[in-house]
């Protein structure tokens, strides 16, 4: 992992997971997804510029599957790259990497998938000042379009510690629910927070 430098006046940092092996679109003969080209740019690339644009710090990238591939892909970017050797157990070990690697004064943490191109810095922004703006803060703060709920989320502090005890590919969802009634839900008209990328036809679809 490389220094994280601390900026005072943000508190909420961000993580892309970029670690697993996207095997349904890898077996299509995709290669890795987080590869691929969109728009010129490298699948991974547009979620990662969108968090560097937020008003969140630092930006962490978990990689594990083709690390340094998709690290030499954000070559060149203000990030902290955190290695997940442990990647194959599931995507618990990625989030448990989050924290152990996060600095003493952030009191919470948007985590973005690498695979959502649609989501925006805007979007990013507004969960961060949905969860700053509140008198006591929440577990969590979960985008919702038309009544569903979506990714990114923006996890407390006060959830860190049960992370620890994630397994396989249990994710947030599973600690979010367990706290609902402490869960702030953030209404969106962004449907981009429903998208992700698991087959070339879906990546066809965004093209």
């Amino acid at each position: 992992m490389r220094e994280i430098n601390m900026s005072e006046d943000k508190t909420i940092a961000a993580a892309i997971l970029a670690a697993g092996q996207g095997r349904r679109f890898a077996a299509t003969g995709g290669g890795n997804k987080l590869l691929a080209s969109l728009r010129g740019r490298p699948l991974i690339r547009h979620v990662t510029e969108a968090a560097l644009a937020a008003p969140v710090h630092p930006v962490l990238v978990v990689t594990g599957h083709d690390a340094e591939t998709v690290e030499e892909t954000l070559e060149g970017l203000p990030l902290t790259f955190v290695r997940n050797g442990d990647h194959a157990m599931g995507l618990a070990t990625s989030l448990q990497s989050v924290v152990s690697s996060l600095p003493d004064q952030v009191e919470g943490v948007v985590v973005l998938l690498g695979d959502m191109p649609l989501v925006s810095a805007p979007l990013i922004a507004g969960l961060v000042e949905a969860f700053q703006t509140q008198p006591v803060k929440p577990a969590a703060v979960v985008p919702v379009h038309q009544g569903r709920w979506g990714n990114p989320v923006l996890l407390g502090r006060a959830l860190f510690g049960a992370i620890g005890h994630l397994e396989g590919d249990r994710g947030a969802r599973t600690l979010i629910e367990a706290v609902r009634d402490h869960v702030l839900e953030w209404n969106t008209a962004d449907a981009g927070i429903l998208f992700d990328i698991d087959t070339e036809a879906g990546l066809e679809s965004v093209r």
